[in-house]
């Protein structure tokens, strides 16, 4: 019987690393509905792009896509939103609980893959690798003095599952971790010889700032003009987050008026970026194109909780990692 049902479903699928990297884990979905429909067009889906379709699926597994009240209001047999990732705040979450539909995510499934890049940004801002790289292949020999992470203080905004693996990727480094969080994990933090910190007190003193918070309406551009002067001169701020936690313009300025060290962001407030970002003309700037879970370990672990969050529902189940509960679902 619901195996039947399941055949009459149709589902979009829009992460470009869905089922990238290992052969065989997208055939679960595949063998279990009636059509799945891929995005094709490498980039996150956005408005636009949703409206004219949504309204041919009972489940989509999301990417970076934004998911506004208007297209979940084209959805009428959309049951299922299963975020390929942790972040929601692209998905209309009250119009969809009024809507009935279940959003779901894919909780730690990247949490190694972005704190590994996290660290690698770190280092790749404090030895200046980029810029070195692009002026070796030039035929100079570049001899640019570099700053060590150890024994520096490196500050974490969030304290999450992220936040935590970044943590414990620095201890070999010897650097004094700093954290804060509204729900500042104890007992990990102790394990992890973190200490808390307050803001302003992290920003004082911290060689390195990586932030890892969600985009809601307290941290909204957080990283303010505010934010940056209170950082120590010549610090470094790591994004691997979301892009609308900064201020790009006061980024800039502060980059560009030697206050800030320099910047590494994976993250931007609009994506995919334009190529005149004024951002992208600063040497002190390393700019990746949201990459952080773009890795095999990653994007496996997240194409098999994304399918089985999906089926889960289309098949009258309660989801394992609901964001959503919709009081009526569409069953």
């Amino acid at each position: 019987m619901q195996m039947k049902v399941l055949k009459n479903c149709k589902v979009l699928v829009t992460p470009t690393s869905f089922s990238k990297y290992k052969i065989g884990l997208a055939e679960k979905l595949e063998e279990s509905v009636g059509e799945v429909v891929y995005n094709t067009t490498n980039r996150p889906l956005d408005e636009e792009d949703l409206m004219p379709i949504i309204e041919r699926f009972d489940g989509i597994i999301a990417g970076l896509d934004r998911i506004t009240e208007k297209v979940i209001s084209k959805a009428k047999q959309l049951r299922v939103i299963s975020r390929y990732g942790t972040g929601v705040d692209r998905v209309d979450l009250t119009a969809a609980k009024a809507s009935g539909i279940f959003v779901t995510n894919t909780p730690g499934a990247n949490s190694i893959s972005v704190a590994e890049l996290t660290v690698g940004l770190s280092i790749s801002l404090a030895r200046k690798i980029c810029e070195v790289n692009y002026k070796t292949k030039l035929g100079q020999w570049p001899r640019i003095k570099g700053v060590s992470l150890h024994d520096k203080v490196y500050g974490l905004i969030g304290f999450g599952s992220v936040g935590k693996e970044v943590a414990a990727r620095l201890k070999p480094f010897n650097c004094r971790v700093l954290a804060h969080d509204v729900d500042f994990d104890q007992k990990i933090a102790l394990e992890l010889d973190v200490d808390f910190s307050e803001i302003d007190e992290l920003l004082a003193i911290s060689d390195f700032v990586s932030l890892h918070v969600p985009c809601v309406e307290s941290t909204y551009k957080m990283v303010d003009e505010s934010f940056l002067n209170k950082l120590k001169n010549g610090a470094f701020l790591i994004n691997t987050a979301r892009g609308e936690l900064i201020d790009e313009g006061a980024l800039y300025y502060s980059i560009k008026r030697g206050h800030l060290g320099g910047a590494a962001m994976d993250v931007f407030c609009e994506e995919p970026c334009r190529k005149d970002n004024p951002l992208f003309s600063l040497p002190e700037v390393i700019a990746t194109a949201h990459l952080g879970a773009a890795t095999d370990n990653a994007s496996n672990e997240m194409t098999k909780i994304s399918i089985d969050e999906c089926l889960a529902v289309l098949e009258g189940r309660q989801p394992r990692f609901a964001v959503v509960v919709p009081e009526n679902p569409r069953y």
